[in-house]
């Protein structure tokens, strides 16, 4: 039977996405770096509760996608996974509606590293994309990794900027207009995810769009760190370092004619192994 959405929302693109009832899945999103074992088997078991409990890597974001691929296959089965594929799909063959099969009895589907537009270019808009939707909606689980953590906002960080920074400057101002974005596959539409986020000092990029788009927390993660959002709008924080969230939805924001960016009295959390934070009240719990 097929299945009718009652309410839909239109995007920027002209994608019409389906706005999810309450969702029954869960998010396993990871700043990038090393994946303690710990954590990835924790994922591993998770994918295994629903469908079959087959774990599908896409790993289209690589520049690499044969090996990065064939890793993550070897990882998940040294983990107890019962059965992993990797797909490596074309722009055509995801547009193809037979696609979906390939999901046939997922439990997980995990996103590689890399850039996390290459991966969007073959995904946007296609019946793959809404399938995912779909078997998030149900129960699935869907994680990735670096650019694979990207992906999951519908308001996606691309990486570049408007402005063309000298080597070794990149993302040293705070600015309106300058960080681009795109549309990720929008399995979380309140916030806006950052990854390698300490590591990597991408704090710059995150603060300037949050200071634009007051209305989306920014979630910064780290490396080896992950944050698992349930069907509660809830979400914990496992790995070794931290995430840090920016809340600007009840500060005073300004933006000049130049694109300076002011922010008075936003709230800014950095949550460890063990925090939890809660996604429509906006509040951090230990």
């Amino acid at each position: 039977m097929k299945r009718i959405w009652p309410l839909f929302l239109i995007l920027a693109s002209g994608f019409v996405s389906p706005v999810l009832p309450k969702t029954k899945g869960y998010l396993f999103i990871i700043g990038g770096g090393d994946r303690p074992e710990s954590m990835m088997r924790r994922f591993v078991e998770m994918a295994g509760r629903f469908g079959n409990g087959k774990i599908v890597v896409f790993p289209m974001a690589s520049s690499e996608p044969q090996e990065t691929g064939a890793g993550l296959v070897s990882e998940f089965m040294n983990l107890g996974a019962r059965q992993v594929e990797n797909i490596i799909l074309t722009r055509d063959q995801a547009l193809s509606e037979t696609s979906i099969r390939l999901l046939d009895g997922v439990g997980g589907v995990f996103f590689s590293g890399g850039d996390q537009s290459r991966q969007m270019a073959v995904l946007r808009q296609t019946p793959l994309h809404r399938r995912l939707l779909e078997l998030y909606d149900q129960g699935c689980v869907m994680a990735g990794t670096s650019a694979g953590a990207a992906v999951m906002s519908e308001v996606m960080i691309t990486g570049d900027e408007r402005r063309e920074p000298e080597e070794g400057h990149e993302f040293e101002t705070l600015e309106a207009g300058n960080i681009v974005t795109g549309e990720g596959l929008g399995f979380i539409r309140t916030a806006i995810i950052d990854q390698h986020f300490v590591t990597r000092k991408r704090h710059n990029r995150l603060i300037s769009l949050v200071a634009e788009k007051p209305s989306l927390l920014g979630i910064g993660i780290d490396e080896e760190t992950a944050i698992i959002v349930g069907p509660d709008e809830t979400f914990e924080v496992v790995g070794r370092r931290s995430v840090v969230v920016y809340d600007g939805s009840r500060a005073d924001t300004e933006v000049t004619p130049s694109g300076l960016i002011a922010i008075r009295g936003a709230a800014v959390h950095v949550l460890i192994e063990g925090d939890r934070f809660d996604l429509r009240t906006r509040e951090a719990v230990r």
